[in-house]
């Protein structure tokens, strides 16, 4: 046992959750995200290579001189669809990777009471693979039918935008549980599913204020973490005005905007992976709450200790 372990199995609270997932990003940030990176290595290539291929593209089509290759736009188009399709690949790769990576990881943390073991999460992604592309499919034909009520909503002045805004926390939180409730209770797709759908309904309010506390926090690192490259480019591009130096032909441009993208990038992939890990210890709260079976499970062990 983890001697610094966090039982996650509680009837807590709302602000009790969320200092919860404070102690425990707390006290596992290292090993964390050590594993994380191990386990998104392709994810983090992809994303440099896209970067790279959308900024050079962009540039050359905004310059219409493009300096790494052929001389026309024909090539920096090319770049551009390309880079496209690479960040596409990047979103369904990462989603299928964060979602599985962070409640594997959660699941194995909560019943190993704080020891992790790296072949154990590897070998529970492997065994729920079907299970996780059947609802990775499923889940992006709902996101096209949430882009769909969103469009029709957006005629809808100020109601509508909260109703957006709800159905989205809604949609993040139905994934986040359903994941959870994939890897802490081996089920099924569709038991797992409904489990989603029930744990977010009946707890709405509750569900949407988590999600709203969390992308906010999540928000927060992620412009942290972009303001440093962000300043830097700031920077040059001020001197750069001053100097007449054309920023669209300029080599060391291309690198720091490539820099500034891909950290953007790469930091709004691992908040989405940190907010799988506030999910999850959403879940084992929302079970808990609705099941009672880890307290009930304490009281037959003092019982049997008398």
């Amino acid at each position: 046992m983890n001697e610094n372990y966090i039982e996650l199995r509680t009837r807590s609270t709302f602000g009790d959750i969320i200092n919860t997932y404070f102690l425990f990003l707390k006290q596992n940030f290292k090993a964390y995200t050590s594993l994380y990176l191990r386990y998104n290595a392709i994810s983090i290539i992809l994303t440099l290579i896209c970067s790279y291929l959308l900024v050079t593209g962009f540039m050359g089509l905004a310059s219409r001189d493009f300096r790494f290759g052929i001389g026309n736009n024909v090539a920096s188009e090319g770049y551009f669809i390309a880079g496209g399709i690479i960040l596409f690949l990047i979103v369904f790769i990462t989603s299928l990777i964060n979602y599985s990576f962070s409640s594997a990881y959660l699941a194995e943390y909560a019943n190993n009471r704080g020891v992790i073991i790296s072949k154990n999460i590897w070998k529970s992604i492997i065994s729920n693979i079907g299970t996780i592309v059947l609802f990775i499919i499923v889940g992006a034909l709902l996101y096209v039918a949430y882009l769909i009520v969103s469009g029709i909503l957006a005629f809808i002045p100020f109601l509508g935008m909260l109703i957006q805004y709800g159905l989205s926390f809604a949609m993040t939180a139905i994934f986040g549980l359903t994941f959870m409730s994939i890897f802490s209770r081996k089920k099924g797709f569709s038991d797992a599913l409904s489990e989603g759908f029930d744990f977010t309904f009946a707890n709405f309010w509750r569900v949407i204020l988590f999600g709203l506390v969390i992308g906010i926090l999540n928000l927060m690192i992620t412009f942290l973490v972009v303001s440093i490259p962000g300043f830097i480019i700031g920077i040059y591009a001020y001197f750069s005005v001053e100097s007449n130096v054309d920023l669209a032909t300029s080599t060391l441009a291309s690198l720091l905007f490539t820099f500034g993208f891909a950290t953007f990038l790469l930091s709004f992939i691992y908040t989405q992976a940190l907010s799988q890990l506030a999910y999850g210890i959403l879940y084992y709260n929302l079970y808990e709450l609705k099941h009672n079976i880890f307290l009930q499970k304490k009281i037959d062990e003092i019982g049997v200790n008398e």
